[in-house]
This record gives C-alpha cells, structure tokens and sequence, in this order.
C-alpha cells in the first residue's frame, strides 16, 4: 500500500465536526477495475508514480469544488493507494465559504461524490470501448454532485453520540431477540 500523508492525520473512516480545524471527509476517490460513465478503469498501481513525484517535492493534491480551480474548500491531509483504490481524508477549512456552503451540502446529503482531476499518462484500449488507465499523473480530487465513477463516494460514518446511541439501540434490540430463541 502506497500512503502519502501530508499532515500525519491517523487513517480512518470518519465524518467530524472541528477535531482537526476543520469539517473532517474521507473515502475513496476512485476505486479500482469499476467502469466510469466514460467507459474508463482505472488499474491497482495507477496512482503509485505521481504520489511518489507529489511526495518527492513536497506537493500535494489539491481539494476543490467542483473541479473549478478557483474554488480550493480544504486541503488532503492523506491520499493513498490501497487494494481497493484511491483513499482521501481530508478537511474542509471553515474559513472558506465556499467550504462551508460544501459542509451543509453534505449535511444534507445534497452532495457527496468525489472526483479525480488528472492527466492519463499510460492506458490500454479495452475491447468493446473504454480504456484502461495505467498510469496518472493527479491533480486534484473534488467534491463533486454527479462523479464519474457513481461509487466515488464520500464515506458518511461519523462518530456523533447520536449514531453511538443507534448503535447501543440496535445492540441490546440484538440481544434480546437472540435470548428469546
């Protein structure tokens, strides 16, 4: 598994509220071998070249709105390739207002998709159309309404004592309907 965290931030899938200067995101950007509305997939390894150039000179990958280039919302504290695909955990920053307009968006569930914004640097024609990306060169990943890849998804697991509470619900609910067999 290749990782390039640029702050340290602790893995995890988790959506939190002010713990790290900002509303925490995380989840996978691309996911690998799934067929885009393009016709595209992206190859296990695709990513491995440009997070070691990325890591190299100190860059990073850049979040934004909606693929626009003026409209930075926050900052990938860590991007990694693993057996899955490309893993993202980040925050939005508070100070932006754009960041905030995203935060309640996804409060609502209105947005939370996630998109690559990227330069294809190796790819195979695939039999019947498409392509198979090889190799990237990334830009950026987006909080996007409609992904290119529909499963490029924002993980929404949070640890608020609300879903805590659910959880101790459905437990003891468990629990009770196993000691009434």
């Amino acid at each position: 598994m290749l990782e390039y965290k640029f702050t340290g931030a602790a893995p995890g899938l988790r959506v939190v509220e002010g713990q790290t200067g900002g509303h925490e995101i995380a989840g996978y950007a691309s996911l690998f071998g799934q067929c885009d509305r393009g016709g595209d997939t992206v190859a296990a390894g695709a990513y491995a070249a440009s997070l070691a150039r990325l890591a190299a000179r100190g860059d990073q990958v850049r979040m934004l709105w909606q693929h626009d280039p003026a409209q930075p919302i926050g900052i990938w504290d860590a991007v990694r390739e693993d057996a899955t695909g490309l893993y993202v955990k980040g925050r939005l920053l508070p100070d932006v207002a754009r960041a905030r307009e995203a935060q309640a968006l996804l409060a609502a569930g209105a947005v939370d998709g996630l998109s690559i914004g990227y330069r294809t640097l190796r790819a195979e024609k695939r039999p019947g159309g498409g392509r198979r990306l090889l190799e990237l060169d990334l830009w950026e990943v987006s909080l996007v309404t409609f992904p290119m890849q529909s499963t490029a998804r924002i993980d929404r697991k949070s640890d608020s004592l609300d879903d805590l509470s659910l959880l101790t619900a459905r437990l003891r609910a468990a629990r009770a309907a196993l000691a009434a067999l």
